[in-house]
C-alpha cells in the first residue's frame, strides 16, 4: 500500500510539474491580426464590457492570458502589471487579463491582485482563448500563461510566452517602449 502511495506522489509530481511549466500548443504570430473580442470584465471590483477594438482607439493593448485567479503565479503577474501601470499609461497602453474565471471572481480579483489598477477578462466559453492560441497544451479549456502588444491597427507586435510570471512585465513595456521609439 504505501509503494503505491509513493507511486501516485511521484506521478503526481511529474503531472504538475509538467503542467507548471507547459505553454500554449501555439501563439499567434508578430504581424498578424488580432482577433477582436468583447467580454465581461472587472476593474477595481466593477463590472463592464470590454471591447478590444474600443481600446485600441486609444493607443495599443497588452492583452495579456493567465491560467487561473488567485493561484500563486497569476496573483505575482497581476501585481506586477498593478505596479507597473503608470508605465503603461505613459505609453498610452491598456493593459487587460483573460482567463476562463467567472466574473464574481474576477471582480475580487481586480480588487485584490489587480489593486484595481486594471480590468481583468472573463472568458467562459474559451472563445477568446482559442483565438489568440492561449489554450495551455495539456489542458487546451484553460489559458496559459501568453502575453501580446496589439497596435492600434489591430497587429500584434509582440508575443511572450512562458508560465514563470516574472518577465511579462516587463517585456511587454520594452515593447512598447520601442515601437514608441520608432514613431
Amino acid at each position: 500500500m504505501m509503494l503505491r502511495k509513493r507511486i501516485h506522489l511521484v506521478g503526481l509530481s511529474l503531472f504538475l510539474g509538467i503542467f507548471q511549466f507547459t505553454s500554449a500548443w501555439a501563439e499567434l504570430k508578430v504581424g498578424v491580426t488580432a482577433p477582436s473580442f468583447t467580454a465581461p470584465a472587472a476593474l477595481a471590483g466593477q463590472t463592464y464590457s470590454f471591447v478590444l477594438a474600443e481600446a485600441l482607439k486609444k493607443g495599443p493593448v497588452v492583452v495579456y492570458f493567465y491560467p487561473k485567479a488567485f493561484t500563486t503565479g497569476c496573483t505575482i503577474e497581476a501585481q506586477l502589471f498593478a505596479q507597473a501601470i503608470d508605465k503603461f499609461a505613459e505609453l498610452k497602453a491598456t493593459v487587460i487579463g483573460v482567463s476562463g474565471d467567472d466574473i464574481e471572481t474576477l471582480k475580487k480579483f481586480s480588487q485584490g491582485p489587480c489593486g484595481g489598477k486594471f480590468a481583468v477578462a472573463a472568458d467562459l466559453d474559451r472563445s477568446i482563448i482559442k483565438a489568440y492560441d492561449a489554450g495551455m497544451m495539456l489542458v487546451p479549456n484553460m489559458a496559459s500563461r501568453i502575453s501580446y502588444v496589439v497596435t492600434p491597427d489591430s497587429k500584434i507586435l509582440f508575443v511572450h510566452s512562458g508560465m514563470s510570471p516574472d518577465q511579462h512585465v516587463s517585456s511587454t513595456l520594452a515593447a512598447l517602449q520601442a515601437w514608441q521609439a520608432k514613431r
